[in-house]
């Protein structure tokens, strides 16, 4: 059977519907329980990683896809260290790689560049970041990792944590749990970062049950799900801004032991700065290092289905 997937550029979460979604976890369960058989279904094919800002995860994670695939990739060095510090202009740029992968990676911190590189580019283009906005393959593993450390996505209570108003992931996120049917979404930041008009927009037309507040404590012994993101410097223009709500909040094994459902899982994108304490990570609910190791399985999956079908 074809996939609907082949030859798709994956720019946006808000691009697939929840049976695009359960097609590639289907493939990534069964790269996790067959692994023998994907070794060698991409020889041949090269991917592109261009990454214009730092990236730890999603570069090497789909660096590290590509070769358990059985194909091999290409990595566009710091930009001092390329034709770009010559000139060279961003069009030009995925021209070249176009011309040399069968798949590009794009992490840009400009909106929108990811989908001028594929209105560029002839091969895929998989956005992995760009502003403030989009990176869907996150919200396709933390999808992903729901499903797996809860087996369902449906009918669960979850709380999205932090910088909801430049985060990325957190946006993206709550685009992707809009694609089902979940008991209630909080959005839990300081007010300063609460999530942008468009995206709450988006979820009254969707249907989607729910609430802004601030304090993380009242709303913790509903959630099944926590999903904490750092408060991000980088992207909060004004300094003194970022000074007002640094800091704002913090997970413990204390509150956890207090306020948590048992089964509530913690995730986190990573990498975290002081949001979660370390002591976390040594109860049940820290899933966040076992959500980052998904990415390779949830990568793999993308890839091939793109690439092969």
């Amino acid at each position: 059977m074809k996939s609907v997937l082949r030859g798709r550029d994956v720019l946006t979460i808000l691009d697939f519907t929840r049976e695009e979604l359960e097609e590639l976890f289907s493939t990534a369960d069964d790269v996790l329980k067959r692994p023998e058989r994907y070794r060698n279904v991409l020889e041949g094919y090269v991917l592109a990683t261009a990454f214009f800002e730092p990236s730890t995860r999603t570069r090497l994670s789909f660096q590290a896809a590509m070769l358990r695939l059985g194909g091999s990739y290409i990595d566009l060095a710091e930009a001092q260290r390329t034709s770009l510090a010559k000139g060279e202009n961003f069009a030009d740029t995925i021209r070249m790689l176009d011309a040399y992968a069968d798949v590009i990676v794009v992490r840009h911190r400009i909106e929108g560049a990811a989908k001028f590189a594929a209105e560029v580019a002839s091969s895929p283009v998989i956005n992995a970041g760009d502003g403030t906005r989009h990176h869907p393959t996150q919200a396709m593993i933390d999808l992903y990792s729901i499903r797996r450390f809860h087996g369902r996505i449906n009918g669960l209570v979850i709380g999205v944590l932090g910088d909801l108003k430049y985060g990325r992931a957190a946006s993206s996120l709550i685009y992707g749990v809009s694609l089902y049917r979940i008991a209630k979404l909080y959005l839990i930041a300081p007010r300063p970062l609460r999530a942008r008009s468009e995206v709450k927009e988006y979820l009254e037309a969707r249907g989607v049950r729910y609430e802004e507040v601030e304090s993380v404590e009242e709303v913790l012994p509903e959630l099944d799900v926590l999903y904490v993101t750092r408060i991000q410097r980088e992207r909060i223009p004004d300094p003194t801004e970022y000074e007002r709500v640094r800091g704002s909040y913090r997970i413990t094994r204390k509150l956890l032991e207090r306020h948590a459902k048992d089964d509530l899982v913690v995730l986190h994108p990573l990498p975290r700065v002081d949001e979660i304490s370390p002591d976390v990570d040594y109860t049940p609910h820290a899933k966040y290092f076992e959500q980052a190791s998904l990415g390779v399985p949830v990568r793999m999956a993308l890839l091939k289905l793109i690439l092969r079908g």
